[in-house]
């Protein structure tokens, strides 16, 4: 397999080059391989959502990946955290404020208050929130990272495993 090279086009067809495109995210974090990558999680998670918001309150424009996790900041100082495998998001910054995210971690699992579904169509991101159904474009999301973040992630783990990601109300329940 050949290097691609900083300057080259980047190999997921957004048309920019690859330093400005996915090798933005070869510099972020990497995960602990030697931890499973629902322990890895558990212990990055939040630190990937502080990063992100840090990153909006500066109005900086950034994407970065962690896991099944995809997270942008915008000029505007909006943060978002997406989930790729079903589509779920939740705002963590809004207009260079930090919101508080709504999530809660334990020794065992991360449960997370997803506020809206999210679909790309037409090249534009459209957010669904689960409160109303109400549905609003989002102009300024980075559409292509998105797009190229869900056909890594779908590539890079099984099946299998993006069905751990998830637990169920049942699957989690105390015993009787």
């Amino acid at each position: 397999m050949a290097k691609i090279g900083r300057n080259d086009k980047c190999p997921c067809r957004s048309g920019k080059k690859f330093k400005k495109c996915c090798g933005l995210l070869e510099r972020a974090p990497r995960l602990d391989t030697s931890q499973s990558p629902e322990q890895a999680l558990k212990v990055t998670l939040m630190d990937g959502v502080r990063e992100i918001q840090a990153d909006a309150v500066a109005k900086k424009s950034v994407c970065r990946e962690l896991g099944v996790f995809f997270f942008y900041s915008t000029p505007e100082g909006d943060g978002w955290m997406l989930e790729m495998t079903q589509n779920d998001c939740v705002q963590v910054a809004e207009k260079g404020e930090i919101l508080e995210p709504p999530i809660d971690e334990n020794s065992e699992t991360i449960e997370i208050n997803w506020s809206h579904m999210y679909a790309l169509r037409d090249k534009k991101f459209v957010l669904t929130a689960y409160a109303n159904k109400g549905e609003q474009i989002v102009e300024d999301a980075p559409t292509r990272e998105i797009n190229a973040a869900i056909r890594r992630i779908t590539r890079k783990y099984s099946s299998e495993q993006l069905e751990k990601v998830h637990v169920t109300e049942t699957e989690h329940a105390p015993k009787a």
